[in-house]
């Protein structure tokens, strides 16, 4: 097992560990610890809310979600000898949950799948699903299934759905000089256009006193993915994987977190993998000035692990870009994957599954989304796919028509505030 340079206390917060993480983009949190170019190490993760989310029959705590402390991040790991326009290739050795049969917070034999309120955040399909809702999922070795969401079991492909760079300085003024100038386009829009800098709940690793004051009033959320790579929350990016990251400012200073033990294309929830807290394992290397040498300025590539399940058996669902009332819109592609994802889950229903449990499977099974048409105005054409293996009963359209399922008692709801 490689040297463990991050643990984690399950029974401490996040600011109260021997080594305290940060929830913020910014070139001055100073790192926890240094790695070399060649080693390989083992980093503990949190969830990304730090056990404020409980597994119970309750959705409350989904609809109390406090955004202000996300994410919990482990790091920053600076890199001896990496220097900006140097590229930080990165391997994704093992992650998965913390090995215990149960405990209190997410990823000790349990995660979860939310979806926020309006209010709180959204989710994909905010306007048709307004509200909280809960799912709990149970882990067996790397199958995942669910109380609020019966009748399907299907294996994880886990992977960190955050891990990036630091920003320098001029990089991180032109994060919030952008955002900043969407936000005031609609400054009262609910959810926001984006999320500007916020002290509230910030942790900044070991920075303390006047120092903490002016990063916290600076620093950029972990919300977005940006050009460090951030929160990209890609399905595929898994155990094998090989990512380059855009190195900075001096040291690289890697962080991640986030960790999903399944999720499907688009995370369309926003809380919409199976959110769980546990281990990874790095190996880091340098490409020295790979940024200019593979023209890499910015936004990291990466190679795809090929850890399985592969799925052989799909029900697709196609969608265009009209929206739910009839008005046509030119090639829009976003639409067309919520009409897309509105399609299955509409599907779902007839076999006895609630809308809610429907919406919180899609972001929590590993379904394939699409681009499948945008060049033939005015439509452009999305498609979901999703895979018939992990249900225990067939739901492909037959003659005999849809086989009823019992839903149980549904995917928990919090009461509006």
């Amino acid at each position: 097992m490689p040297e463990l340079l991050f643990p984690l206390d399950s029974a401490k917060r996040f600011t109260d560990q021997e080594k305290v993480g940060h929830n913020r983009w910014h070139p001055d949190i100073p790192p926890v610890a240094t790695v070399r170019p060649g080693q390989s190490f083992r980093v503990h993760c949190r969830e990304w809310f730090d056990g404020a989310i409980h597994n119970d029959d309750s959705a409350e705590d989904i609809r109390d979600a406090p955004l202000t402390r996300v994410h919990a991040l482990s790091g920053p790991f600076a890199v001896e000898g990496a220097e900006p326009g140097d590229l930080l290739m990165v391997d994704i050795l093992d992650m998965g949950p913390i090995p215990q049969e149960s405990g209190p917070l997410a990823g000790q034999g349990w995660g979860y799948t939310g979806i926020f309120p309006t209010g709180n955040g959204g989710g994909f399909l905010t306007e048709q699903f307004p509200d909280a809702y809960k799912a709990v999922w149970d882990f067996t070795g790397r199958k995942a299934t669910s109380r609020h969401i019966p009748g399907v079991s299907f294996t994880g492909i886990s992977h960190p759905g955050l891990m990036g760079t630091a920003p320098s300085a001029s990089l991180l003024a032109t994060w919030n000089r952008r955002e900043g100038a969407l936000i005031a386009t609609a400054p009262d829009r609910v959810p926001p256009l984006a999320l500007p800098p916020e002290p509230q709940d910030a942790i900044l690793g070991g920075l303390a006193g006047a120092d903490f004051d002016r990063v916290a009033a600076e620093a950029a959320r972990t919300a977005p993915p940006r050009e460090n790579g951030g929160n990209q929350d890609i399905k595929n990016f898994t155990v094998g994987s090989r990512v380059f990251y855009p190195v900075y400012l001096p040291g690289a200073n890697l962080s991640v977190g986030d960790l999903h033990f399944s999720q499907g294309d688009g995370e369309i929830t926003f809380c919409g993998a199976i959110e769980m807290g546990g281990f990874v394992d790095l190996h880091v290397d340098l490409i020295k000035n790979g940024m200019q040498t593979y023209g890499v300025a910015e936004n990291a590539i990466f190679i795809p692990g090929d850890t399985p399940p592969q799925f052989s058996q799909w029900l697709a669902f196609s969608g265009i870009s009209v929206t739910l009332d009839g008005e046509q819109r030119y090639l829009d592609s976003q639409l067309a994957y919520q009409r897309a994802c509105l399609h299955a889950i509409d599907y779902l229903t007839r076999f006895g599954y609630q809308p809610e449990q429907a919406y919180l499977l899609l972001g929590a099974a590993p379904i394939e989304g699409r681009l499948s048409g945008v060049v033939d105005i005015p439509n452009s054409c999305a498609t979901v796919y999703l895979p018939t293996e992990i249900f225990d009963f067939d739901i492909r359209p037959s003659a005999a028509g849809p086989a009823r399922i019992d839903p149980g008692n549904g995917a928990p709801k919090a009461t509006m505030r």
